[in-house]
């Protein structure tokens, strides 16, 4: 056969792929920053556990032709799921876009033997991703179910993004808001890949600052999460898979921003901002999207993402809601894991459906007076 699938099960053998998954990470257009070597060896180093990972590949004689960066989980049920984790915004697999039908069977048939009693578990599937090719060929039991709703802009200037507010005083007050940026002096800097070390720990101190006393993710502050984001963010910044911009105000750095950058989508993935721009009533978020936008004006990428996340507040700009999608194959003997999956996805959408019922119902009683123990 043409194609051959195998399978790397070593920390050294993942780091030796660097420069051939790089490069077929280049002939896959649907793939985003989240799948690319840098971002996913890094997260290894960092979340990886012993004898769990899999990467099953596909080779054309030596070429990579496929990847599936994935790794064994025993909880809630045996299961192979994508490396990144919860701090990825989406999972994939990576195929050459040039590869046919047989390059796909040969991963499918990679991914069956290495499961053996596993199910075959994606998360978080951007629409259009190459997952649902190996989904559309898999001859076993097979189920797709709605996972986390991203916030998608499209990529334009900051002058036509504007446009899409609702009505002329929204559009006034941005416009307002970009004025006072201007006028207290904010400058932009581009950090350089020698200067992400630095800019990033800047980051994270800034992160801190910014939700001390809040709620704040708390993987966010641990310093596995820190390590993993200046170990891959540097080689990401060189390739132009990211873009660090710090924000300047007195030659003091009191923001700092990092855009990760694919063909098809820029999304704005962390940031840190001083208190002190609140207290001067500089709008953090109008100046992080206009910064975003002007790195994906040019036509080079299909989205602007706002990531995982359907916060009110996003939705003054009227974006498009993309649903990433859970794409989940089994064998025939392991057919009922993957019923076990389905009743779990069901009862958590229950919970969350009566918890959203009840905080409403709280909400019109405490508005009529109808509080009390």
């Amino acid at each position: 056969m043409r194609y051959r699938a195998e399978l790397v099960t070593t920390e050294q053998g993942f780091a030796e792929l660097a420069a051939e998954w790089g490069d077929l990470y280049r002939r896959c257009g649907s793939a985003t920053p989240f799948q690319s070597h840098a971002w996913l060896h890094s997260w290894w180093l960092s979340y990886g556990r012993r004898g769990r990972l899999r990467l099953v590949l596909v080779r054309d004689r030596a070429d990579l032709a496929a990847a599936a960066p994935l790794m064994r989980v025993d909880r809630p049920v045996p299961s192979l799921v994508p490396l990144g984790g919860s701090i990825s915004d989406y999972g994939d697999v990576l195929l050459d876009d040039e590869r046919g039908p047989e390059a796909v069977t040969a991963l499918a048939g990679g991914l069956s033997a290495a499961a053996r009693t596993a199910l075959i578990d994606f998360r978080e599937v951007r629409p259009g991703g190459a997952a649902e090719r190996i989904y559309g060929h898999w001859s076993g039991p097979r189920r797709r179910v709605d996972d986390s709703v991203c916030l998608e802009l499209p990529a334009v200037s900051m002058d036509e993004l504007i446009t899409r507010l609702p009505t002329a005083k929204a559009q006034q007050r941005v416009r307002a808001k970009l004025r006072k940026l201007t006028a207290l002096g904010i400058q932009q800097h581009t950090v350089t890949p020698e200067e992400v070390d630095k800019a990033l720990r800047r980051l994270i101190e800034l992160h801190t600052l910014q939700w001390e006393g809040r709620g704040v993710t708390p993987e966010h502050l641990r310093p596995r999460f820190r390590d993993h984001l200046v170990r891959s963010v540097a080689p990401m910044v060189r390739s132009g898979d990211a873009v660090v911009t710090e924000f300047r105000l007195d030659d003091d750095v009191v923001a700092v921003d990092l855009t990760l950058l694919s063909r098809r989508l820029a999304g704005g993935y962390l940031y840190g901002a001083h208190p002190c721009l609140r207290e001067r009533k500089a709008d953090v978020a109008v100046m992080l999207l206009d910064a975003c936008s002007r790195r994906t004006q040019d036509g080079g990428h299909g989205a602007l993402s706002l990531l995982r996340g359907n916060e009110p507040y996003k939705h003054h700009w009227r974006p498009k809601a993309v649903v990433n999608q859970r794409l989940l194959l089994a064998r025939r003997r392991t057919a009922p894991l993957l019923a076990a999956v389905e009743c779990d996805v069901a009862a958590r959408r229950r919970g969350k459906e009566l918890l959203l019922h009840w905080q409403d119902w709280t909400e019109r009683k405490e508005r009529h007076g109808g509080g009390g123990s």
